[in-house]
């Protein structure tokens, strides 16, 4: 039994060692995905723009800032 338990450790530390060796380290992103980010983010801000300044959105948000200028208290 203890013969077995000390062949499990070995494989298990044998593979860790080998993946700590040899496998890439992700601690960052490459300048690939800091360019696919930057090209995801400007969609969204274009789509987002698009969605705020449409005619129901502005007329919504204005009537809101009416609405809470025109609050009595």
């Amino acid at each position: 039994m203890l013969d077995s338990v000390r062949r499990v450790r070995a494989v298990w530390t044998g593979a860790r060692g080998w993946r700590g060796r040899f496998a890439r380290s992700d601690r960052g992103m490459t300048t690939s995905e800091y360019a696919m980010g930057t090209i995801a983010a400007c969609g969204f801000a274009a789509v987002l723009y698009k969605v705020v300044t449409s005619g129901p959105v502005l007329s919504a948000m204005q009537s809101l800032i009416e609405d809470a200028l025109d609050a009595k208290f």
